[in-house]
């Protein structure tokens, strides 16, 4: 007895001296503010704005499935009006509406790709603005794409530009990327990747939307960050399908298809079959927000080489989104029973969206949900399915020149990597490049955050020179 007391003594002790030195580290790591805004010349800010209005006012809405050339033809029309150099000096590409332009550098084994897409989601409901007049008030341009992306199109377009009118010339080769079928992953950006490798063209680095310099990030930590997704997870859509005798309502058995559906879900939801992990990405992004925290998230940021595992466990019950950067998820998102109330069907269904983290991914995934499905007498069919994107090496040269460009271009930012839980069409260009960061050189706070496929989508405008000037810097790294 007296052993065990003494073990349990020994443990404490040994926890009360981790504890206190991580105490003592977290007070010797200095306090940072992320104290970044943007302070443009007001004039080139409201010219900037007044080209995307254009752009905006420009409707480019896309929808599964559909191909509308002649939509984007017009687009394009008018950045042909806007940015005539690009045009005049750069060869270009369409291919059924979506672009490639071509700026030869003076080398060509290193050359970049900068990418965002023309097309837009459907404007729906009451907006403070109409979604497609471009209008600029308040200090933003309001409007479906202003944010999502647009400015990003913009932005490149016009740094190359102005690069032009300076006589400036690429050491390496530089193309823009532009597909209008990103929002319903078709096939537009596969096309222009075909063309490349067709070329025999192999980027050193990728720059697509995915990322930006985000506001408040992590609740707790406030500032502006400059947010660099390193990595897509996979995705699939499902379908479980649960069949029986069916039947009148009136005389009820157990284990209707309904039921054992809803039985299923809630197991999921209660009892999640995935692992988690907290992956070296994801590692890096809380040690480089850690200082800006206070004292409490600063305490376990500092010291996740004693509370990494608590962290991993804890985070999936206290916030989606860092749930989301630990394990796969699955959401259920639509169902379908009976056409009547008082009938029982024979068949009933749920589908599902996963989305797949790369310790855990698309094929264990998949097996392991079907395994949970067949315990419910269900069967699972996969309607479409792509795997996690590779990683950049957070520690290569690639990504530490990109986060060059960002310190350069704001003020001593951080590029801190994260991952990606939604989709882009830069996932299309892992075939042929290893550097593939996601990242729009634009600010998004909350409110641009909620008007991303929202109503009232805007961007402050004061933050398009600082866009520009991004793409600028990032050609001249090269």
């Amino acid at each position: 007895m007296k052993l065990v007391l003494l073990v349990i003594a020994a443990i404490l002790l040994l926890l009360a001296v981790l504890l206190c030195a991580a105490w003592i580290h977290t007070l010797l790591v200095p306090r940072k503010t992320a104290d970044y805004v943007p302070h443009p010349d007001e004039k080139r800010a409201l010219e900037y704005a007044q080209k995307l209005s254009r752009m905006v006012a420009c409707d480019t809405t896309s929808h599964q499935g559909m191909h509308d050339r002649e939509k984007f033809l017009g687009f394009q029309k008018l950045l042909a009006e806007m940015f005539p150099l690009v045009h005049e000096k750069l060869e270009k590409t369409e291919i059924d509406g979506n672009l490639l332009f071509y700026w030869e550098g003076k080398k060509h084994n290193r050359p970049i790709v900068l990418m965002s897409h023309q097309d837009v989601v459907p404007a729906e409901g009451d907006w403070i603005h109409p979604p497609f007049a471009g209008d600029i008030a308040d200090g933003k341009v309001w409007g479906r794409g202003a944010s999502d992306t647009k400015c990003s199109v913009m932005g490149f377009f016009q740094a190359v530009e102005e690069l032009l009118s300076e006589g400036f010339s690429p050491e390496q080769d530089v193309w823009l990327s532009s597909s209008c079928t990103e929002e319903w992953a078709g096939d537009g950006c596969p096309k222009l990747v075909d063309e490349l490798k067709r070329r025999g063209v192999h980027p050193y680095l990728v720059c697509d939307e995915g990322g930006g310099i985000i506001t408040d990030p992590i609740g707790g930590i406030k500032g502006n960050f400059a947010m660099v997704g390193v990595f897509e997870k996979g995705k699939a859509d499902v379908k479980f399908t649960a069949t029986g005798r069916g039947g009148h309502a009136s005389a009820p058995s157990k284990g209707s298809p309904i039921a054992r559906l809803a039985a299923f879900e809630n197991d999921v939801e209660t009892h999640n079959p995935f692992r988690v992990k907290m992956l070296p990405e994801v590692t890096a992004m809380f040690r480089t927000l850690g200082p800006y925290a206070g004292f409490g998230l600063r305490y376990l940021f500092e010291n996740l080489w004693l509370f990494k595992g608590l962290l991993t466990h804890v985070m999936p019950s206290i916030s989606a989104q860092g749930a989301a950067m630990l394990r796969t998820t699955i959401a259920f998102t639509m169902q379908s029973g009976s056409d009547a109330v008082n009938v029982i069907p024979q068949e009933a269904s749920v589908s599902a969206n996963l989305r797949f983290i790369p310790h855990q991914g698309m094929e264990e995934s998949l097996a392991l949900i079907q395994k949970r499905a067949e315990k419910y007498g269900l069967t699972m069919s996969v309607m479409h399915k792509n795997d996690y994107t590779r990683p950049i090496d957070i520690h290569g040269e690639a990504f530490r020149m990109f986060q060059g460009v960002i310190s350069e271009t704001f003020d001593g930012m951080t590029g801190i990597p994260y991952v990606m839980t939604g989709a882009t069409d830069a996932r299309c260009y892992q075939e042929i490049c290893d550097n593939v960061v996601r990242f729009a050189p634009v600010i998004y706070g909350p409110e641009q955050m909620k008007g991303m496929h929202g109503i009232n989508e805007n961007i402050a405008y004061n933050c398009l020179p600082g866009c520009v000037d991004f793409y600028k810097n990032l050609i001249r790294a090269q």
